[in-house]
Parts: structure tokens; C-alpha cells; sequence
């Protein structure tokens, strides 16, 4: 499989024209592809109008949840951020606290503001020790004082179920019943499906008995008979055609909204422009599981423009007579690429036009017969009019542009809203560069003297070429997004490189510190982290337990290790370090084995990371999905994706020193 080539289930399913053809096969579509003869466009509208009676025909459908009160919102959801827990612009890690008024300002400048965030909160951390999904929820300080912030500042909220974490501990419990208590005692909004299309009923039930106006947003296709209870999806790795197609699961339910998201994309003008013209939604992913995925500024404005006018048409996007890829486009513009959809609601019409090639078009976009009224572009705010010749205006190169007409008998609000619109200037941004950041290492401690770090061993100093192994999942290893426009990634597969490292001479400790050893060093010095949750949650009564004291001492983050360390005049090893010395004679690893934290955290401003290495005896049932556990050779390197609020401080994690 080319990964950079979409699979035969990406690809859009074409639309048989033929007479009394059988349409029941898109069905299980995602997008329902258009001609590439416009010639052909007439009959293909017939033919979507055609399928959608005998859909309703073939799919018994109740769309009466979508009238619960509660849960409204979610068809207005236009913009949803897909966010890391520990995000730097959610979570401050120096002054170990939330900041969603931080993120939220971000949101806004750069995005036009989302509605609703799912907060990504274990995964690619899960699985380093027995703690489950429900668990990483569970034992966040703080975590409900953040929901409620993020409800104020207008935002909805989601939490991520993992129905493959069956390898962890097992709760008493069944997942329907924890995720039901969760979502009661957090507040919670929405329940994202991760790898799921569709939740199991009986996991529906269990968690709208506990909240009724609970809504769920399944992974990719959703099958019809699903899309009653799932008001949400995600439009995800698909192909389309050149002239935009239509989204199956939102023509059978226009109350349904799919989110459009190509998470490693570069260029998001694909999934803009079909949400633009589906009158669908985006998701906006800048952290992909650590790997730094950050949107271009052309693509960014034409989200700040796409919403609000979303946002204040929404009625007539969800209840107006839609018209896809309309007729009234000219010849002229439509070989230039400009495409566009109608929406009539009462005496407002909402024309929503995009530009499929590079440059701008200034032209003719429009003729149409409705000249009585205000016409407002409401995404530039450039005044237009509309006469015999049509709408004369410019659409962006790879952008969007919408047109409203206001009729004399519209209302006031309406017309106030539009007149708001189509007069606030958002001119449209072009650079398409994409704004590299790659991770930094911090730089390791300058080591002043002798080290007391007890029996090591010698490093030489010197050139070296290391192989380094490594687990890809979707968090990459170092600076790297893994997955660079790939339509469908090949997950988990394990990876081989080659470094080329420098290293000074150094000595690295032959053991990792011990419990009794960091008892020592709490009596000498009285430390005391500033963030105490989880710290040497092990030991009884603030001492290590009976038979443990030479054990390796875990339950203890970075800082935790630096601080030790450097009260033993030396520091921690990096990654490359520890690799070498793992070959030399007189290195060992204590027991029970742990995973030892090395001096290589890495930052690029949205995330940290730092590197493990050695295993440890823990494994979880399916690990390709997990952290990989039991013991491992010096090569194999894991990118620990660093959270806070002690939750760094695992079983399974311990430390060695050097000097």
C-alpha cells in the first residue's frame, strides 16, 4: 500500500446515471462523487434525489433524537478542536495549571473560535503501566474545574473512548458503565468514538440513562441506520472529485454534521472546500498525539470566514432547499474551478462558491434570476451587486466566498446580520507556507565536578553512528510528522534509523537509583516537589515498603530525577548516552525492570516530550496500541509524551544517574 495514494474505499463512489440504475450501493459512501461532465449535473441532482427516497426507503430511520432538547448544539458545531490534554496552550507546565482562556484567545485569533474541543487525554500515553483510560480521567487534579471553564468560555466537551484499551487494568465495572459515571461527574458533552463509526446501543443506553443529552461523533463512515443516534461524524481520508461531491450521511440527515479532517495534511483547502459547499464542519488538529501539524495562514483565514458566516446562516444551511453544485455558476467561471451550492430558506438565499485552482478568479460567479434584494458577500465584506450581467466578484485561489441575498420580506435580524457580514473587511490571507516548528532538545546540565553516582560505567567520548528503533504510531519520534499528507497510515509499525551522534566522555551509572537510595536523598535535602499528586505513591507511611529499599524508586517525573541527580553532583543520561553505555561491560538493570528516563526532553511549543529506554516488566495485552512493555534492547527508544500534574509518575518509570 502507497500510503500517499488513497485506497479503493477512499475514493468517492461515482453516481450511476443510467436509467432505473440501482443507487443502493452508496448506501455506504462517504461522499457521493460528482460528473466530471457538467452536461451530466442535471441528471446527477435527479439521481441524489432519487437515492434519498429510496434510502429512506430501505433504512428504517427515526431522526426524533435529533429534537432532544440538549442537544441542539451539535448541528451547529462548525468547528471542533481536537486537542492534547497537555497541550502548552491548555496547560501551563511550569506553573502546573490549566489555561483555557489561553487557548480559547488562540482558538479565536487564528480559527475564528471553535464550539466544542475533544480533550485527547492518555493516548499515546496509555499503557505505560496498568492505569486504564477511565483511570487517566479519573486522576486529574483539576480536570472538572477545567470542563466547566471551557462550558464558560462557550465550548462544548468531549471525551475520547478507546474501545481497544482492553489490555490495562479491567474496571469493575463494564466501559458503558464507567463512561456513563464519567460522564455525569465530569459534564461532559459528547463522546468521541475513537477508531469506532458507530457506538455499540447498549453503550448508547447505558450512557443516555445516565445523561440524556449526551451526544456521540463516530470515526469515518457512519452506517445509516446509525445516523439517528450518532448526530456527529468525522469526514475523514477520503478522495473527492474535481467538482466537490456530497457528503451521504449529512444529505440523508441535514441535522447530521460530519467534520472533514486530514490530520497531517499540509494544505486543508480540500476538506475546507467540501465543508464550505456540504455546509459541514472542520476539524482542527494541531498536535497530532505530539507531532506538531501546524495550519498554513491561507487556510486559517478561510476557516475565520467559513464560520461566521456559518454560524449566522445556520438556519438556512440546516432548512433551506439545497441545490448542489448549482447551474448558476457561468461557463466561464466554472472551467476556471469555481463551484458552488444554493440554500433558499423563506427570502434569504446563501450561495456558497469555491475556487478549485491556485489563482484568484474575477469574474462572473453568478446569474441568477432572484435580482430583487440585498446582496452581501458575507465572508470578504466587499460590497457587491447584483444586475442583468450577474454577481461580479473575486473568489480566492484554493478558497471560499459566500454570497447572501436578502429578500424584501426577510426579517430584521436577518438582514441586520447579513448587512454586519457583508460590510466587516476579512481579506483573504494567501501565504500557503507551511509554518514549520521543529522539537528542540533542551539542552542537557553542565556537569561542575566529581559526580558521587556510585559503581558506572565509562563512555568514551567520541563519533558514533547508533541504529535506533522505535515503535512510529502516530506520534513519530523526534520532530517529524509521521504521516506527511498519507491518505490512510500504516499505524504501529515498527521503525529503524540511523544517528549520527556526538557524545563527550561521560560515566553512567550501572544501576538505576533505588528506593532506599532516594530516601537518602529526601532526609539530606527535605525536596519536595511542587506538584505532590502520585509522588512515591509506592512507599507506606513516606518510606519505602518492607523488602523494597533496593528496588528501583519509581513514581517519580523529570523533575523528580533532576532534582536527585543533581544532589549527586551529576545529572541524567541522554538517550544516546544510555544506548552506549547499555553495550559496555558492568551496566546492568535492577529489578523489578523499569523504564529509565533519560535527559532528553524535547519542546516545540505545543508539546513535550522525553525519551525512555530499557522496557520494563510490565505489558499490555496489545501492545501495538500501548507503550510497548517488557524488556528491551538498548536500540528500541520510546517517545513518552510528557502530561502534568504528576501524572508522569508511573510504576514502571524509574531513573539512573551520570556524571
Amino acid at each position: 500500500m502507497n500510503s500517499l495514494e488513497p485506497r479503493p474505499i477512499d475514493l468517492p463512489a461515482r453516481v450511476d446515471l443510467g436509467f432505473r440504475a440501482d443507487l443502493s450501493f452508496l448506501d455506504d459512501a462517504t461522499v457521493l462523487g460528482a460528473p466530471e461532465d457538467a452536461a451530466d449535473l442535471p441528471r446527477w441532482r435527479a439521481k441524489l434525489a432519487e437515492w434519498l427516497i429510496g434510502a429512506y426507503e430501505r433504512t428504517p430511520y427515526d431522526g426524533s433524537p435529533y429534537d432532544h432538547p440538549g442537544r441542539e448544539w451539535a448541528q451547529t458545531a462548525y468547528s471542533v478542536a481536537f486537542a492534547w490534554l497537555w497541550d502548552d496552550l491548555l496547560y501551563d507546565a511550569a506553573g502546573a495549571r490549566f489555561t483555557p482562556e489561553r487557548f480559547v484567545r488562540h482558538s479565536i485569533e487564528q480559527f475564528g473560535g471553535h464550539d466544542a474541543i475533544v480533550l485527547q487525554h492518555a493516548y499515546p500515553v496509555l499503557g505505560i503501566d496498568s492505569r486504564n483510560q477511565f483511570d487517566f480521567y479519573r486522576d486529574v487534579p483539576g480536570l472538572r474545574r477545567l470542563v466547566d471553564e471551557l462550558h464558560e468560555h462557550g465550548l462544548k466537551v468531549f471525551f475520547g473512548y478507546h474501545p481497544w484499551d482492553t489490555g490495562t487494568r479491567r474496571p469493575a465495572r463494564s466501559d458503558a458503565e464507567e463512561f456513563a459515571a464519567l460522564v455525569t461527574e465530569y459534564a461532559v458533552d459528547g463522546i468521541f468514538l475513537d477508531t469506532l463509526a458507530e457506538a455499540d446501543p447498549a453503550f448508547v443506553r447505558a450512557v443516555r440513562a445516565a445523561n440524556p443529552a449526551i451526544v456521540f461523533e463516530g470515526e469515518t463512515r457512519l452506517p445509516m441506520a446509525r445516523v439517528g443516534d450518532h448526530p456527529l461524524s468525522w469526514a475523514q481520508w477520503f478522495g473527492d472529485t474535481h467538482a466537490p461531491g456530497v457528503l451521504r450521511a449529512h444529505l440523508f440527515e441535514r441535522r447530521h454534521l460530519m467534520h472533514h479532517v486530514r490530520r497531517w495534511h499540509r494544505d486543508h483547502s480540500d476538506e475546507l472546500q467540501s465543508a464550505w459547499i456540504n455546509g459541514a464542519g472542520i476539524i482542527v488538529w494541531e498536535s497530532v498525539f505530539s507531532s506538531w501539524v501546524g495550519w498554513n495562514a491561507r487556510d486559517r483565514s478561510t476557516l475565520r470566514r467559513m464560520v461566521a458566516a456559518q454560524r449566522a446562516f445556520a438556519p438556512v444551511l440546516l432548512n433551506g432547499d439545497w441545490i448542489q453544485l448549482t447551474p448558476e455558476v457561468p461557463e466561464k467561471a466554472r472551467m476556471h474551478g469555481i463551484y458552488g451550492s444554493r440554500f433558499d430558506l423563506a427570502d434569504v438565499t446563501f450561495w456558497t462558491l469555491i475556487n478549485r485552482d491556485d489563482e484568484d478568479f474575477d469574474g462572473i460567479v453568478l446569474r441568477s434570476e432572484d435580482q430583487v434584494g440585498d446582496w452581501y458577500d458575507v465572508t470578504t465584506g466587499v460590497p457587491i451587486t447584483a444586475n442583468d450581467d450577474g454577481v461580479h466578484l473575486t473568489v480566492p485561489g484554493r478558497g471560499v466566498t459566500g454570497i447572501v441575498r436578502v429578500g424584501a420580506t426577510a426579517g430584521p435580524s436577518c438582514r441586520a446580520t447579513a448587512r454586519r457580514l457583508g460590510t466587516l473587511p476579512r481579506p483573504q490571507v494567501a501565504d500557503a507556507a507551511f509554518p514549520m516548528r521543529p522539537a528542540e532538545r533542551l539542552p542537557a546540565p553542565t556537569i561542575s565536578g566529581p559526580a558521587a553516582i556510585g559503581a558506572a560505567v565509562g563512555v568514551p567520548a567520541g563519533e558514533r553512528s547508533l541504529t535506533v528503533r522505535y515503535r512510529r504510531r502516530e506520534t513519530g519520534l523526534y520532530d517529524q510528522a509521521p504521516y506527511v499528507d498519507a491518505w490512510a497510515p500504516r499505524l504501529h509499525d515498527v521503525r529503524t534509523e540511523t544517528r549520527e551522534v556526538s557524545l563527550g566522555a561521560i560515566s553512567v551509572a550501572a544501576s538505576e537509583v533505588t528506593n532506599a537510595e532516594y530516601a537518602e536523598f529526601l532526609a539530606a535535602t527535605g525536596y519536595r516537589p511542587s506538584v505532590g499528586h502520585r509522588f512515591l505513591a509506592h512507599w507506606v507511611g513516606g518510606a519505602p515498603a518492607s523488602g523494597t529499599d533496593e528496588q528501583p524508586v519509581t513514581y517519580v517525573e523529570l523533575a523528580d530525577a533532576r532534582a536527585y541527580a543533581a544532589w549527586r553532583g551529576g545529572r541524567l543520561p541522554t538517550e544516546d548516552e544510555w544506548q552506549v553505555a547499555a553495550g559496555l561491560e558492568g551496566f546492568g538493570r535492577a529489578e523489578p525492570l523499569v523504564w529509565n528516563l533519560t535527559e532528553s526532553e524535547h519542546r516545540d511549543g505545543r508539546s513535550r516530550f522525553c525519551i525512555l529506554k530499557g522496557g520494563s516488566q510490565y505489558v499490555a495485552k496489545g501492545s501495538e496500541w500501548y507503550a510497548d512493555g517488557g524488556p528491551q534492547e538498548p536500540a528500541v527508544s520510546f517517545k513518552l509524551v510528557l502530561t502534568g500534574l504528576g501524572l508522569d509518575r508511573s510504576e514502571t518509570i524509574g531513573f539512573r544517574c551520570a556524571g
